[in-house]
């Protein structure tokens, strides 16, 4: 096969394996495991893991590395670590330990299946303690948990397991070395580390800050993407020269570019290369796999999994209650960081290629791994239930939270649910006070929730996402509810809630630009607010305001952009307060409720357009709280709100003729 058909049978595979998984909602590092299996020598055999694609595959470990130390900044270990240093710490190294014991009595206990040394046990407990960050943290953005208390923990967790790969991938080639020269090898290979290390970070700060900025003052995209690349893979060329690895040298990269101000730009530059070639190296790791020595040897695959799922479930979850956490808490941390990760399928990559394990035995350990992989986001959504079951004080710790949401919003009525408390929850929240409107926020952040709570401010703890938390925050006898976070799916879902329980109550969804505006809308949302188009209306204002158009017509036009797009801003409604003379005419909102006996029940819209005069009916409201557009063929119900848009006079005269005809 040809190099150019090898390249696209490897694309072809890729793009398939990915859709494939995306579509299950599954993190494509699964397709690409998969398809590495199935297209490579032991399965359909349609590509071969040759030389040239085991280069990109390596380029693939260095730029995860890579963007593994961009990662790595100081506040935040500073700030986690508690979480990083104490139980994450305690975990890779206990891990290990077990591991290595455990490796030892399996040895005794079946010489048949399990025969190895202890610098090949040592090896694999590296691999042993490694969790997969894409995985999990993919699996719990989506389910709003990267602020929980299980949450945090998971993610100290996984970032001290990233930063021991380090000093793994120094130790697994000494470990390849003679027996002899072993402890020689290691010592010299950590004097190595620890000078380069301590040259580059004691001085390669200021000078990478420097080289950086020189290259930005030109201005030139394509420069500052080549010296990205010359750095990171040039330091990476260092390490390997100095007898450590690649990948080192590559993390030390991220770790110095960290440090600057220019890491953001960096890590949006440098994700197309890291995703294509990680992708790529997934895809060599799953060819490796020969399923002719898995089949041959499925009883030792199976009691792999089955161990390593349970030694790192009940280790993790024994941890983190030893540490503080509560029992749910605890089993939930456990039950997210059970399956193997990436970095374990680099450090066995490399444990193989030092001739620490035969193939005879890498395949049953790569396909537990892979196994254990897929079964995570299984494992992560049946999570809440097992908890549930076997911790019998979540129920009281839930009933309890519940209790708190409810005991706030008891007295109240007619007030406005917020959902997420940042910067825009809270604005929100102060105008609702200057107006002296009751309102009660929800929100995952319990440091957040604990500061607001001590100023005085209507927020408890929960998800907005819950039926329970939105029934104890009151929402049947809510006035509105608020989504003001951008996550679509989480807001889809109080939408749903809210249109199965308390569909009278209108509900207005913040969004970063309008591409989920028509979903939304057609998931029961009264209003759907696009950040993109509210930042460019105030843009617009201040550009007109300062080459000098009035600013009473830089108001008029932003208004009229907003009656374009928000039907519930079209006109005003009149208040008590607004002068008893409109300027000009100008028009305004009214609405008009049909009740038992109105001339317009049962007409059609359609038919009621020579009564309008030159009015306008901008929306119509059901009396179960559904807002539509106005179509001629809406027939009218009794209960049914019309929002009017006129002249006071022309308003009047509709009114008297909707009603008594």
């Amino acid at each position: 096969m040809s190099g150019l058909e090898l390249t696209l049978v490897y694309l072809l595979a890729a793009v398939l394996g990915v859709v494939a998984f995306r579509s299950l909602r599954l993190p494509p590092m699964l397709g690409y495991l998969a398809v590495g299996v199935v297209i490579g020598p032991n399965a359909l055999a349609l590509a071969q893991n040759s030389t040239g694609v085991s280069h990109l595959a390596e380029f693939g470990v260095v730029f995860l590395m890579f963007a593994i130390g961009l990662e790595f900044n100081l506040p935040r270990l500073r700030a986690m670590r508690r979480h990083v240093f104490g139980l994450g710490l305690l975990q890779v190294l206990l891990t290990m330990a077990f591991t290595m014991v455990g490796s030892y009595l399996l040895e005794l206990l079946v010489p048949g299946l399990w025969d190895t040394s202890w610098q090949s046990a040592l090896a694999l407990s590296g691999v042993m303690a490694m969790s997969s960050t894409a995985i999990v943290v993919k699996l719990m953005a989506d389910r709003l948990e990267l602020e929980s208390e299980h949450g945090k923990r998971v993610m100290g967790i996984l970032l001290f397991q990233d930063l021991a790969v380090v000093p793994l991938l120094v130790l697994i080639p000494a470990l390849g070395s003679p027996t002899n020269e072993m402890l020689s090898a290691l010592g010299l290979a950590l004097l190595k580390a620890t000078a380069l290390l301590t040259l580059l970070l004691v001085g390669g700060q200021r000078l990478m800050r420097r080289w950086l900025t020189a290259v930005a003052r030109h201005k030139s995209n394509e420069l500052f993407m080549l010296n990205l690349l010359l750095i990171t893979l040039g330091l990476a060329w260092l390490t390997e020269a100095a007898g450590l690895s690649l990948a080192l040298g590559a993390f030390v990269a991220g770790m110095l570019i960290a440090e600057t101000e220019f890491k953001h730009e960096v890590e949006a530059d440098i994700r197309p290369f890291h995703d294509v070639l990680l992708g790529l190296f997934f895809i060599t790791i799953g060819m490796m796999l020969d399923w002719s020595i898995v089949l041959q040897r499925w009883p030792l695959v199976f009691m792999l999994m089955g161990l390593s799922l349970l030694l790192k479930l009940v280790l993790i979850t024994v941890l983190t209650l030893a540490l503080g956490a509560t029992a749910g808490v605890a089993l939930r941390t456990g039950l997210y960081l059970t399956q193997a990760g990436e970095f374990g399928f680099v450090l066995l990559s490399l444990t193989y290629e030092q001739g620490l394990i035969e193939p005879v035995m890498l395949n049953p350990i790569l396909a537990s791994m892979v196994l254990s992989m897929l079964a995570t986001p299984f494992i992560i959504m049946s999570s809440n239930r097992v908890v549930m079951r076997l911790v019998s004080s979540e129920w009281l710790q839930q009933s309890l939270q519940m209790t708190s949401i409810a005991r706030q919003s008891i007295n109240t009525s007619r007030h406005v649910i917020i959902c997420g408390y940042g910067r825009c929850g809270q604005n929100l929240a102060r105008m609702l006070d200057g107006e002296r409107i009751p309102h009660l926020a929800l929100d995952l952040d319990p440091d957040r929730v604990s500061q607001a709570t001590a100023a005085g401010d209507a927020v408890a703890f929960g998800d907005a996402a819950r039926l329970q938390a939105l029934m104890a925050a009151g929402l049947s006898r809510a006035s509105a509810v608020v989504v003001t976070y951008l996550d679509v799916p989480s807001a889809l879902k109080v939408l749903g809630h809210v249109r199965s329980h308390a569909p009278h109550v209108p509900v207005i969804v913040r969004t970063q630009d309008d591409h989920a505006l028509e979903r939304l809308r057609a998931a029961g949302a009264t209003e759907v607010v696009p950040e993109a188009i509210e930042g460019s209306l105030m843009l617009a204002s201040h550009a007109l305001a300062l080459v000098g158009v009035p600013m009473r017509r830089v108001i008029r036009l932003v208004q009229d952009q907003r009656d374009a797009r928000y039907s519930l801003l079209r006109g005003y409604f009149h208040g008590a307060d607004d002068s008893a003379v409109d300027e000009g005419g100008q028009e305004r909102m009214q609405s008009l409720t049909l009740r038992s006996g109105a001339h317009a029940l049962g007409r059609n819209l359609g038919a009621l357009l020579p009564d309008l005069f030159d009015a306008r009916i901008l929306s119509l409201r059901r009396r179960n709280g559904k807002t539509l557009a106005p179509d001629a063929g809406l027939q009218l119900e009794d209960g049914d709100t019309l929002v009017l848009c006129g002249r006071a006079e022309v308003l009047a005269r509709v009114e008297e003729k909707l009603l008594r005809g």
